[in-house]
């Protein structure tokens, strides 16, 4: 199946269930909420110690997925209210297909920690390059590594139709390139630094910002549960900031209770949120982020996916995409 025919079933399906959903939130008295595991974030301290549910006043029904593209389909289905961490592409790419997600804030900004390896026997880095074509890669489809893929290989002018592209998650990624199955593989988090026992980047996280890729992840909903229920995911909003906050800190404190929640040791724990940095709330709805540059950057992801056959086509603007009232009222 070619890469355009998997986004093809991934937006025919997501469209679906955004169209068929049904759930109403006016009497909800629990919600789910979506996040990584190996992705280890100051939040998650508030979620171990109970504070989001202390203080939004419901239960919350914790959910861990493999990639934003999951969580997408699981908005679009009801079954999940607010995903943290959600990459830009998979945003993206729901939203261009029609789906009603807005993003309510800038959960992680992280260049350093979502990457391509190329395996180590190949001795290809970025001045041979072109060599990759032909090539086999692992690739999370229609995630922000798809897209720091696609960008890095139209940069180098690699021809990705001469290569074999296999839609992976990071975990199934990471297990074929340690078994010598996959020649590259893109991921983030914890599998990348699996990934890097067994080959080498051809791009620093400097490099990529360069060539004009951003690679951050949001908080995103469902219009709808934004819509009914703005106190509540202003609520949720606040307590996020706080957590962010507090690691500014007591990182030490907070270290091995986040650790344990993402399922990693406090050492790997470490070296992941050394790569991270948490825009406080003044900067998320600064011009930089908020404030119109994210806006800008989703338009410019999705006319490269369109560019490159990935998806049929974009919105004129992604301004109705962003929602930043929740976090005004949170700050």
């Amino acid at each position: 199946m070619t890469i355009l025919k998997k986004f093809a079933t991934a937006l025919a399906g997501a469209t679906m269930l955004a169209v068929s959903t049904t759930a109403s939130f006016a009497a909800m008295d629990e919600i789910t909420v979506a996040y990584f595991l190996e992705w280890p974030m100051p939040f998650q301290f508030g979620k171990v110690n109970g504070i989001y549910e202390q203080e939004l006043g419901v239960k919350i029904n914790w959910r861990a997925f493999d990639t934003g593209t999951a969580m997408s389909a699981a908005m679009a289905s009801g079954d999940v209210q607010i995903s943290v961490s959600q990459g830009v592409p998979p945003f993206v790419v729901a939203t261009s297909a029609g789906q009603d997600l807005q993003i309510v804030d800038v959960a992680v900004s992280y260049s350093e920690n979502d990457n391509c390896v190329v395996k180590a026997a190949l001795e290809i880095t970025k001045e041979n390059a072109k060599d990759l074509e032909g090539k086999k890669a692992g690739v999370p489809i229609g995630t922000a590594a798809h897209y720091g893929f696609l960008k890095q290989m139209a940069h180098f002018g690699v021809d990705t139709s001469t290569m074999e592209i296999v839609d992976m998650a990071p975990p199934d990624g990471a297990a074929a390139f340690a078994g010598g199955n996959l020649d590259m593989v893109c991921g983030w988090g914890g599998n990348l630094r699996k990934m890097k026992e067994h080959g080498n980047i051809l791009l620093t996280g400097a490099e990529k910002e360069e060539l004009g890729i951003q690679v951050f992840d949001v908080t995103s909903v469902s219009s709808s549960y934004a819509a009914e229920h703005p106190e509540q995911l202003a609520k949720f909003l606040k307590v996020t900031a706080d957590m962010n906050k507090m690691y500014t800190e007591k990182a030490d404190e907070m270290l091995p209770v986040i650790a344990k929640d993402a399922g990693m040791d406090e050492d790997a724990a470490k070296s992941t949120l050394a790569g991270f940095t948490f825009p406080t709330v003044e900067e998320q709805l600064s011009g930089k982020w908020l404030g119109g540059g994210s806006q800008t950057f989703l338009k410019e992801v999705a006319d490269f996916f369109v560019s490159t056959g990935n998806i049929p086509e974009s919105r004129d603007d992604y301004a109705s995409a962003v929602n930043t009232e929740p976090l005004t009222a949170a700050q």
